[in-house]
Order: structure tokens, then sequence, then C-alpha cells
């Protein structure tokens, strides 16, 4: 310890969450042959690569990966001890990190993005795709503030809060021979269907360093109870990750697509498909934001949540 530069681990924290030197370099505000020599004293100091050059950028090693949220919760801990405790959104630069799927950008960031860009002119914002992201270690090592989404499982150093629930709708396309009459549970027992799913996980859930994140965006129970109730199984003809391309994937075709209530609402809503209740009763499911533990009582982070909970849709529900 009385060897330790506090400087190394701002740098080792930087490399670990931008997974290269230049970025780091930027991030710390030092040149990148002073990132690169810090990398070497850290080395040397800990008898440790750290880091090894990939394609993919700088891959952590195993004591790397061991150190990294230990770090990132230290460097927090000093910047709370010694930083200033009135975060003033006006004025802030400061950039924040979420991690959301199309669906949770298309329904909570317009109205948040509406309201920040007065209030808080000059904050920044970096939006990643949830699914297709080790979210957990993100999480842990500060790269992603926020996770929006609908998990369970959430580990002990996690925080979470229930933002709105929604439930199962079924969409058309304008077009659709059915558009404009009410569809039955025989009726919609002979269309095809779309569901999207952005996993291959055969029970519908992921789980990752403790925390259990939906895969697939239906209730494949429900929907398989329901028909088996009338004697027969879903035609499930397309399963697909992307939410938003729901309304181009069933135009012209005979699909019905089973979507989240509160992106049904915008499709209708948008006039880009037609949105109704499906014949059984859907349960409801709850979508959460979920971040780390050491950031609850940051000023800046708590402004967040409340803005993304003030954003948040009321998933009300459409009738054809």
């Amino acid at each position: 310890m009385r060897n330790l530069d506090l400087n190394l681990l701002r740098v080792f924290d930087a490399i670990i969450r931008e997974k290269n030197v230049l970025r780091a370099s930027e991030v710390v505000s030092l040149s990148p042959s002073a990132v690169s020599h810090a990398l070497s004293r850290l080395r040397a100091l800990l008898n440790d690569e750290l880091f090894v050059r990939t394609t993919n950028g700088m891959e952590p090693t195993v004591r790397a990966l061991e150190m990294a949220p230990l770090v990132r919760d230290a460097l927090v801990a000093i910047e709370r001890a010694v930083g200033p405790r009135e975060f003033d959104a006006s004025h802030t630069d400061r950039q924040f990190c979420i991690a959301a799927t199309d669906h949770m950008t298309a329904v909570i960031l317009p109205n948040f993005l509406r309201t920040i860009s007065t209030i808080a002119p000059y904050a920044n914002f970096t939006v990643l795709p949830a699914s297709r992201i080790d979210l957990t270690a993100q999480i842990d090592v500060g790269r992603v503030d926020i996770a929006l989404g609908s998990f369970s499982g959430i580990p002990h150093r996690l925080r979470e809060q229930v933002l709105f629930k929604e439930h199962d709708m079924m969409v058309i396309a304008k077009n659709h021979p059915l558009a404009d009459s009410k569809i039955g549970l025989d009726a919609l027992s002979n269309l095809p269907l779309l569901v999207i799913s952005t996993g291959s996980s055969e029970d519908g859930e992921f789980s990752e360093r403790g925390l259990t994140r939906r895969t697939e965006m239906f209730d494949r129970d429900a929907l398989t109870a329901a028909f088996a109730s009338i004697g027969k199984y879903p035609d499930i003809k397309v399963v697909q990750p992307h939410f938003l391309a729901v309304p181009s994937l069933l135009s012209g075709t005979e699909m019905a697509a089973i979507v989240p209530s509160t992106l049904a609402n915008l499709f209708h809503q948008s006039g880009v498909a037609c949105a109704s209740q499906l014949p059984w009763q859907a349960p409801p499911r709850a979508v959460q934001m979920v971040w780390h533990e050491r950031h609850t009582h940051d000023p800046g982070h708590s402004w967040l949540r409340s803005m993304l909970s003030n954003a948040a849709p009321s998933a009300e529900i459409v009738e054809p």
C-alpha cells in the first residue's frame, strides 16, 4: 500500500470500463502514453498482467475481474467523501449510461429526454443494448448506471425499483383480413404467431452473476394453456429479437404478434398496427430499473432514477 498511487487505480478503472487505452486516457485526462506507463507500474506492483490486448480490446485477466468491483467501490467511496454533496442538474455535464432494449428505449426514453433536455441541457447519455452485453459485469464495474427491463433473482449488491407493470397483448397488421373484427381464441388459434425473444434459453430466462433477466417477451405458459383449452397448440411461426420490427414483419401477412402492452399501445397510437386484448387473462409482469447499491445515495444517480421513474408509461389498456 505504501507504493500504491491512487491514480493507478483510476487508470485501472478506466481501462476495465473502456477496454481501450485511448478512450481510457480521455476518461482520466491523461495522454495514452501516460496511461500505458501507469498500467505498467500497476502490473509490476501486483505481479499480474491485468489486461491482455485482443481484437476485441483490452481483455481483463481473472485477477483484474476480481479487483474491478472492489476498485470501483473504493473510488466511489472516495469521491463521495471529498466530492460535492449537491447535484445541480441545470449545470451538470455528467455522462450517464443506461442499458435498455429497443422496447424500453421506445416507451421510456422519449418522455425522459423531452424532460431533461430543458432541465439538464449539458448532461450526456449513452444507451447500451441490454440484451447484448454482460449486463451484470457492466453494472458491477460502473460502466452501466441503470439497467431497464424485467428481472428476477436480483443479487444483494444490486437495488431495484418497479417502474410499471404490463401484460401481453395481440397486434396484427393494419391491412390484416381480421383488422376490423374481434378476434376470439378459435380465430387466433388459426393464425401463425410472431413472438419476441432476446435470447436462446429454453426457459425464457437468462442468468449471469446472480441477475436473471427475461428473454422471452411473452408468457409462453399462458399462451400454451389457452390453446390447450380448445385442444390446439400455438403455431409460433417467427421468433425474433427486435421489438420495433414487429409492424414491418406483420405487414402484408396474416400473422398475429404477442407483445408487451406498452409496445402494443405504442404501435396502436402510432397507427402502424392494430392492437387488442388477448382472448385469455394475461398475467402482469413488472418492469424495473436496476442499479448497484453503491449509487443509492449518490445525488446525481438519485436524480437520474427520479427522472426515469417519472418518464415511465402508465401501460394503459388499448381496445381497437
